[in-house]
């Protein structure tokens, strides 16, 4: 028998976000973290209190952006505060993550729901009182426990996955615009010309609030993107593809993208985490 030696699978991942040209203050939040029996934040915009568990080495990864509605109240405090409380979750609950089966995997998944349906209702009572509003933000998170990446998705931040030169969506904007295609009252061409196809029709602290949650197997040489709307306004799928498939590391992709969407006119916040499996 011939023994056939078969190298680790690393993750290579890197995050950043940018204000963007047009707004004055910064909404977005994102964090990428390795998780043991801790976790070890890599980069991210959170604050050094918010992320102060550092202890072992690799083992699963977390990756999540949010982006705070704007034109809200303290957009920058809601998203924030979703992606602590995953943040916290996963420190919480690390080395479950392992030999995971399938009614393992149903309970984790019903776990990333549970914590982000708790942090809306917190959002929630932010906003109680007379003309008040609520703090409201996406999310888009994948935990990845190699070779699955577990994702929870709320509002039009958005998830790829690069697999053998094609880019595709693993999750599906939450907008009133998708909403209405979806129910076939609208075409694509009509939802392109409408005002109000870009309103939330799900957001964390917002009147509705519905995850949508699944997972999917990677592969090696598959990559990740994880992004809120101020990349994509700005930067196509082809061209996200193109950058996803070029000889960079993690890092160099997320710089890249980013400044494409700033270069492209910046009009909203951006966020990027490039995730790859080498």
């Amino acid at each position: 028998m011939t023994s056939v030696h078969i190298e680790p699978i690393t993750i290579d991942a890197w995050g950043l976000t940018d204000r963007g040209k047009m707004r004055a203050e910064n909404e977005d939040h994102f964090i990428v973290a390795e998780i043991h029996k801790s976790v070890e934040v890599l980069s991210g915009s959170l604050s050094s209190e918010a992320v102060n568990q550092r202890i072992g080495k690799t083992g699963a990864q977390l990756l999540v952006v949010a982006d705070g509605v704007g034109g809200g109240p303290r957009g920058d405090f809601a998203s924030e505060r979703s992606t602590t409380a995953v943040l916290t979750y996963a420190a919480k609950t690390a080395g479950c993550f392992h030999g995971l089966d399938v009614d393992h995997e149903h309970s984790l998944l019903l776990a990333l729901e549970d914590t982000v349906h708790e942090v809306h209702s917190q959002l929630l009572k932010e906003g109680e009182g007379p003309r008040q509003r609520n703090p409201a933000t996406t999310l888009t998170l994948v935990l990845l426990v190699w070779p699955r990446a577990y994702l929870v998705h709320v509002g039009d931040s958005r998830a790829y996955v690069r697999r053998r030169g094609r880019v595709q969506a693993l999750t599906r904007d939450q907008t009133f615009g998708e909403y209405m295609i979806a129910a076939g009252a609208w075409s694509e061409e009509q939802a392109s010309h409408s005002r109000t196809a870009e309103t939330l029709a799900s957001a964390i602290g917002g009147s509705d609030m519905t995850p949508s949650v699944g997972l999917v197997d990677l592969e090696p040489g598959d990559s990740l993107m994880l992004c809120t709307d101020g990349l994509t306004r700005h930067v196509d799928e082809a061209r996200i593809a193109e950058v996803l498939g070029a000889p960079n590391d993690a890092r160099a992709m997320a710089e890249q993208l980013v400044a494409e969407a700033l270069a492209a006119g910046g009009s909203d916040n951006v966020s990027v985490i490039v995730a790859r499996a080498v």
